[in-house]
């Protein structure tokens, strides 16, 4: 899919990735809408993106994934490709990982992905067609301790992209994966549980720039493939 003059939907994207991708491809000529809760810099970004759309959203309010979808085909008519970025990481040992936290990562890295799926589809499959691509991660190639809770939300993340993929090729809507390795983000920052020993004593993988994720993301949209291993 050519990216210029595209309607692509970038939820999370106040920082890291999300913000990443919502830089490149506006510089790509693309028409960005910058979901994220962070006001601030989700309104500086409206001011500073030619033809974009600033939405302060939660994902894990049902009402709010709403009103962006609505919002962006409101003031463009079209929603070409929706990035479900938005997500949350959480460390602890199977033994004792909480309950709680593990439902609130869950909400936002699985549940909120669908439903903002399962309100892009109708539109997409009216417009004749679209794209959706999630963000994943490559920790499900791998098992690494304490990070168990996250993982599983991304493996359940990958079998709904995939299994979508089939459903809807149909509709001429693609759905693909980017899955990030460690990435020089605030994502294990703003992880629940997180603390500064948790890598202590293991090797570090290389890490990659924000950056070169969202020349990954610019990669599979154009290319349309199933998935991208950065």
């Amino acid at each position: 899919m050519e990216i210029k003059n595209k309607v692509i939907i970038i939820t999370g994207a106040s920082q890291g990735i999300g913000l990443a991708a919502a830089k490149h491809l506006s510089k790509l000529g693309a028409k960005v809408v910058v979901a994220a809760r962070s006001k601030d810099i989700v309104e500086k970004l409206g001011k500073e993106l030619p033809d974009s759309l600033a939405l302060v959203i939660d994902m894990r309010k049902l009402e709010d994934i709403r009103r962006m979808i609505q919002k962006t085909i409101d003031k463009y008519g079209r929603i070409d490709i929706l990035i479900n970025n938005a997500g949350q990481g959480a460390v602890g040992d199977v033994e004792n990982i909480s309950i709680d936290d593990y439902k609130k990562i869950m909400d936002l890295n699985v549940y909120s992905v669908v439903e903002a799926m399962q309100m892009v589809i109708p539109q997409m499959r009216k417009q004749g067609g679209g794209m959706i691509l999630n963000i994943s991660s490559q920790v499900t190639k791998m098992h690494i301790p304490s990070l168990s809770a996250y993982s599983s939300t991304k493996y359940a993340l990958n079998s709904i992209s995939m299994t979508a993929r089939q459903e809807l090729a149909k509709d001429k809507i693609v759905v693909s994966m980017v899955l990030p390795k460690m990435t020089a983000t605030n994502f294990m920052k703003n992880s629940i549980g997180a603390n500064p020993e948790f890598m202590s004593g293991r090797p570090m993988p290389k890490i990659d720039t924000a950056e070169t994720v969202a020349e990954a993301i610019e990669r599979v949209i154009i290319s349309e493939e199933s998935e991208i291993l950065v």
